[in-house]
Formats: C-alpha cells, sequence, structure tokens
C-alpha cells in the first residue's frame, strides 16, 4: 500500500474484540490512517423498515471503543449505501439518528473528536436530497461530520464530462461539511485506468472533493482487487487462509496493469490537505429539501428517531406534510484522497444502484476485515 501511494484504507467490518494493535501499528508506522464502518450485515440499518435500536448501538459503541485509542483512526461510517431508492428515503433519519448518537456517545467518553460519516449508494434519483439532508439543519450535533459517494461513473475511456462527475460536482459546490469518494475504481471495460483521479485531484474538483477511495485491496470474484495473496482455490476449499477461493495471507503480488495504472495515476498528481491551524470553513449547510413524489418522503428539518424507534409510516406521511426546512452554519471543508473496496460497472450521471454495484448485502466481503485502500490527504484538521 506504501509503495501504491496510499495513505488512507477503509475497513467495512471488524471484530471489535481482538487486538488490532499490531495493524495498527504496522499502519501507522507506514502513514496510513483507518476509515472504519460502525455496523455489519446483523447491525445496519435496514432500507424498508428501518430501525435504530439498542442492540445497533450498543454493537457500533464497541466498534468505537476499540478504535478510538488509535491516533491514525481517521472516521467512522454509520452506514454504507442504506439508501439505494426514493422509497428508501425513509431511512435517512435514522442514519442521521445513529450519527447524533455515536457523537454524542463519543464526546461523553471524551474521545478524541473523530468524524462520524456516512457512505452513500450514487444513485441519481437521490442526488443531492440525501447528501443535503444528513447536512441540513439548525444543530450541528445531528448531522453527519462528512459525506462520501460509492461512484462508479467514470469508466474506460471517459472525461469529467462524459462520465458524469461534472454533475456530481455541481451537486457538491458550496457543500458545508467534507466530501470525498468512499468507493470508486469501474472495472468494466479492462483494464481500468483510473482515469478519473486526475479530475478528482485536479483543478475540476479538488477545491470540493476530498479525494477518492479506489475499491479495492484484495482480489475477489469479483475482479476488483488491485493484489493477491496466491493463486485461487476451489469455492469449498477450508485451507489455513483460504476463504471463498482467495488465500487472505502471504506476500502481496500486485494484480497488472490496473496496480501500475493507478500507481502511475497518483504520482502524477499533487492534491494538498488543510491544516487546523489554516481551517476557516465558511459554507453554511443546505436547506432540508423538501417531500417530492417517488423520490424522497420527507419534507423538510423532521424531528429525529429515538433510540428504539421503529419507522412509522403514519407520522412520516403526516411529517411530508407538515415538516420544515432547516439550515445551518456546522461547517466543514477539506482535501484528500485514498483508494477503497466494492463494485460497479455504470456510466453516466443516471445509473441505477443494480448499474453501479452491487447493494452492500451482495458485497460478497469474506471474514471480517475486507479493506479498501487510498490516498488521503484532507480532514488533518480532525486527526
Amino acid at each position: 500500500m506504501k509503495t501504491l501511494g496510499a495513505n488512507t484504507i477503509r475497513v467495512y467490518h471488524v471484530d471489535p474484540t481482538a487486538d488490532h494493535d499490531a495493524c495498527m501499528s504496522t499502519f501507522s508506522d507506514a502513514g496510513i490512517y483507518l476509515f472504519v464502518d460502525l455496523d455489519t450485515f446483523t447491525t445496519q440499518i435496514e432500507p424498508d423498515v428501518p430501525h435504530w435500536n439498542q442492540t445497533q448501538y450498543t454493537a457500533f459503541q464497541q466498534v468505537m471503543d476499540t478504535f478510538q485509542k488509535y491516533d491514525n483512526t481517521a472516521g467512522f461510517f454509520v452506514g454504507n449505501e442504506v439508501l439505494t431508492t426514493g422509497n428508501n428515503s425513509i431511512a435517512a433519519p435514522y442514519v442521521k439518528a445513529a450519527a447524533r448518537d455515536m457523537k454524542a456517545y463519543r464526546n461523553s467518553k471524551g474521545y478524541r473528536d473523530i468524524p462520524v460519516g456516512y457512505s452513500a449508494a450514487d444513485i441519481s434519483s437521490l442526488r443531492p436530497n440525501l447528501q443535503n439532508y444528513l447536512a441540513c439543519g439548525t444543530n450541528a450535533s445531528e448531522t453527519i461530520d462528512f459525506y462520501s459517494l460509492n461512484a462508479y461513473e467514470w469508466c474506460g475511456d471517459s472525461t469529467y464530462m462524459t462520465s458524469g462527475y461534472n454533475n456530481l460536482e455541481s451537486a457538491a459546490a458550496g457543500y458545508n461539511i467534507p466530501i470525498f469518494f468512499s468507493e470508486t475504481g469501474c472495472n468494466t471495460p479492462a483494464p481500468r485506468t483510473f482515469a478519473d483521479q486526475a479530475a478528482i485531484f485536479g483543478s475540476d474538483m479538488s477545491g470540493t472533493w476530498s479525494g477518492a477511495i479506489i475499491y479495492e485491496w484484495i482480489e475477489e470474484a469479483n475482479d476488483y482487487g488491485l493484489i493477491s495473496y496466491g493463486a485461487t482455490a476451489a469455492a469449498t476449499a477450508t485451507d489455513a487462509g483460504v476463504e471463498g477461493g482467495y488465500t487472505r495471507s502471504g506476500t502481496p503480488t500486485p494484480k497488472n496493469p490496473d496496480f501500475s495504472n493507478l500507481s502511475t495515476q497518483w504520482a502524477t498528481v499533487s492534491p494538498s490537505g488543510i491544516s487546523m491551524s489554516a481551517y476557516n470553513p465558511s459554507n453554511s449547510a443546505p436547506s432540508c429539501p423538501a417531500y417530492t413524489s417517488g423520490s424522497w418522503a420527507l419534507s423538510g428539518n423532521i424531528a429525529l428517531p429515538t433510540l428504539g424507534q421503529t419507522y412509522d409510516a403514519a407520522v412520516v406521511q403526516s411529517s411530508a406534510t407538515s415538516g420544515t426546512g432547516g439550515s445551518s452554519s456546522a461547517t466543514g471543508s477539506a482535501s484528500a484522497s485514498r483508494s477503497g473496496s466494492s463494485s460497479g460497472s455504470a456510466t453516466g450521471s443516471s445509473a441505477s444502484a443494480s448499474a453501479t454495484k452491487a447493494s452492500s448485502a451482495d458485497k460478497k466481503i469474506a471474514g471480517m476485515g475486507a479493506a479498501l485502500i487510498g490516498v488521503m490527504l484532507g480532514f488533518v484538521w480532525w486527526l
């Protein structure tokens, strides 16, 4: 990862009871920071009948308790692609409630002010309502600290304009909190050229976006890996270090030309970060989006659910007519980059969930430590 030029990784699912000291120390020695998801497939916020309960809260706390002690922990995700359709917008308040409670828990424990954010699927019908909703409101304790996007629009020989990245930039312009790509790296057609990195770290986007995470580090059946640890085995193999037919330990071997293509792209860009002493944000929070039939089921800055609350359609339908918008001066603006692990092969700004990549439940991440790699040069003020 250090040879490639990564300074950040993302890890989706972790075992909070395990000893991560040696691993985190190794990353620290290499100058690599960690973004870690607080949820798992059994504790994630569900999109159709969402709830936020004590079981989820306790599980999230355990992950935060374990990783807050490492000075190279850069951030926590409260969810990954919870919303993939307009109807799923009913789950957005539960994502926001989880962020609210985890920020409050972080503060009550006296932990370092590690940011808490969300990783979104790139769904055109949810843009920009979701990113604005999670950052809107007059109470900064109820908003996320950063927003990130899993986007696979730039595929093959594309450009800033034809890929749809210009639309992503337009929707993010003036955003009041840091925003970055938590997954990117379309793999169809092959080989992957990672040409979007020049746009993300160039003049078109670097003033708004804080970098990118490339999906993904280890080669798996989805063919997004940048390295492998050896020859594949039968999917049913039970050998030590083998999961799902892929070896998980040993000496990493670059998967070329993808690995070298990414290395070349990162070697040609010159992203810059921002220090705490120079950090003087001025952007205001966006207005909370209004109800839009078929694409956004909420109206304004509705009251967030409390711990233990399950979705009630009658309450949300009522709020769709009585809710009010909100704004806030909660702020954030940084620049960064990194590479991560995800899947997708869609093109254009109107890509659907199925076109861009599999849903969270379909990612087929084996084990509890699937990692992404990336370059993260911003968010220095949080560390």
